[in-house]
């Protein structure tokens, strides 16, 4: 298994985080073309891949440039990943997960990069389920709900947005990164062996309320 963070920084807390060998985590740029394609030629096998990179810029997205950095890297750099590991996953029938968001459902006045980033994240999934079929490689996604990450630290601060979005969830709390791992690991197993094309919500019950 390896990680990548955006920067050697992000990798090195990670190895330190997860107690990962110096090779289970890199630095690896997801807006960085010749660097993706540079890393997936040295593997000789894969079997899955998770993509998670993603930025937000609450306020600032409605600058067309920031804008466009957001769906770099949240849209774009999924489609890179994706991408380049298609050959590898074709020659072990393997599988991707993306990460989508809630925000794949309904807009954010905040956050209009993200949430369209979001919302095309859900779309590449579908298209690349149907695309990649022939190779056998299923591609789902998981749609996290409020989960508390750094990304989300300033709502969980502000009691103002906090407490609104704990009363519309009916599990009754911010999710933690933990909860989403087996869904993740789910699509990721033979029990979903038939299961492609799919946005899993994990998200407390928000969507339903």
């Amino acid at each position: 298994m390896t990680v990548t963070g955006a920067t050697e920084a992000e990798a090195a807390a990670a190895r330190e985080r997860c107690g990962l060998w110096w090779e289970g985590a890199i630095g690896l740029d997801v807006r960085d073309a010749s660097a993706i394609a540079a890393y997936f030629a040295r593997l000789e096998k894969l079997d899955i891949l998770v993509n998670c990179a993603g930025v937000i810029r609450r306020g600032d997205e409605h600058d067309p440039k920031v804008f466009a950095e957001v769906l770099d890297v949240n849209l774009s750099g999924t489609m890179r990943l994706c991408a380049a590991a298609r050959p590898l996953l074709a020659k072990t029938r393997g599988c991707i997960v993306n990460t989508a968001s809630v925000l794949s459902y309904f807009g954010g006045a905040l956050v209009p990069g993200y949430s369209a980033s979001k919302g095309g994240v859900a779309q590449l999934t579908k298209s690349l389920a149907i695309a990649y079929a022939p190779d056998k490689i299923r591609v789902n996604a998981i749609a996290p709900g409020w989960i508390a990450t750094p990304l989300t630290e300033p709502l969980r601060n502000d009691p103002a947005r906090s407490e609104p979005i704990v009363a519309r969830t009916p599990l009754g709390r911010w999710g933690a990164p933990e909860d989403l791992a087996g869904a993740a690991v789910f699509l990721c197993s033979p029990a979903a062996s038939f299961i492609t094309g799919a946005i899993l919500a994990v998200d407390g019950g928000y969507l339903a309320m």
